[in-house]
């Protein structure tokens, strides 16, 4: 599986910002699907995750309620809606797919077997 995440950008604070992340091959919809975001100087940290069949979504807590994970199986791809957007949020974020779903490595970078090269958000205050 190869993914191709897109819609990074500058947005001012309080901004909105939809990212996308392309995957190709047709077994897509075999994949649990991540997101993570790294800021400068500071380690990878989980977003959010969705279900192979988008039945379920997983986010880290500081995020619930201003960040939206969704995924069309038949476009082969994940977004990640954004709002609210603070200059913390700042960081590349990554588009990562797990063959596996367990709730509980979920947020885990481990669980992720193919990951996506990042687009850049930035967010000015």
């Amino acid at each position: 599986v190869q993914l191709q995440a897109s819609g990074g950008g500058l947005v001012q604070a309080g901004g909105s910002l939809r990212l996308s992340c392309a995957a190709s091959g047709r077994t897509f919809g075999r994949y649990a699907m991540g997101w993570f975001r790294q800021a400068p100087g500071k380690e990878r940290e989980f977003v959010a995750a969705i279900k192979w069949d988008g039945a379920g979504t997983y986010y880290a807590d500081s995020l619930k309620g201003r960040f939206t994970i969704s995924r069309d199986n038949p476009k082969n791809t994940v977004y990640l809606q954004m709002n609210s957007l603070k200059p913390e949020d700042t960081a590349v974020y990554h588009c990562a797919a797990s063959s596996r779903f367990i709730i509980s490595t979920i947020r885990l970078e481990g669980t992720y077997d193919y990951w996506g090269q990042g687009t850049q958000v930035t967010v000015s205050s």
